[in-house]
């Protein structure tokens, strides 16, 4: 799929989205990349608010448009796409912000669970937190982006994830498993790992 530049100027009519999502359907490249075009200026202006950097805006966006190819055949309002989009585009964007354990800010409310942790447990729950994130920064960047593509919510499919990262479907699970190992073994966490403290 093509990726567009970073968020590019000038406007155009509306495209009749109807027409292009019922040819899409039928397999029409040309209709996707027109659907592409006629929306890659909202997600641009949706992921303005993240603070994401221009690399992450762009997997976002990818992300975006796999999504609505993924799921052409379940819209039945075709109409109402851009919101979809917006509101697709808003999820990736938390998505991969909850995988690096960012705050986010939002309007929407936040579910509390009844029970209140002890002052311990949140303590501990922190203290595991810093260092799994600790161990993650320190992870190769390939082995980031897999893992953070490969905990996606909803799941990506490998043969997106192997899409986005340029590599081989086959070589997704061995790497990921590698990955993982290695955020084991990595000093900072290997102690709850383990079962001790640090």
């Amino acid at each position: 799929m093509r990726v567009a530049a970073d968020d590019p100027g000038g406007g155009a009519a509306r495209p009749d989205f109807a027409e292009l999502v019922k040819l899409a359907r039928d397999g029409d490249a040309a209709a996707k990349e027109a659907l592409v075009d006629g929306l890659q200026r909202l997600v641009w202006h949706t992921l303005g608010d993240f603070g994401l950097s221009k690399d992450d805006r762009q997997d976002v966006f990818a992300a975006t448009f796999c999504r609505l190819f993924e799921r052409l055949d379940t819209i039945r309002e075709p109409e109402r796409l851009p919101g979809w989009v917006a509101t697709t585009a808003r999820n990736e964007a938390r998505t991969l912000l909850r995988a690096r354990g960012r705050v986010i800010v939002s309007d929407e409310p936040i579910e509390r669970e009844d029970t209140e942790p002890s002052t311990d447990e949140r303590l501990v729950d922190r203290e595991v937190r810093t260092a799994l994130h600790a161990a993650f920064r320190g992870l190769p960047r390939n082995c980031r982006e897999l893992l953070r593509l490969v905990t996606a919510v909803p799941r990506l499919p490998y043969e997106e994830i192997a899409e986005l990262l340029s590599m081989p479907h086959g070589s997704i699970g061995p790497t990921r498993q590698r990955c993982l190992d290695r955020l084991r073994n990595a000093p900072e966490f290997r102690p709850f790992i383990e079962g001790g403290r640090p």
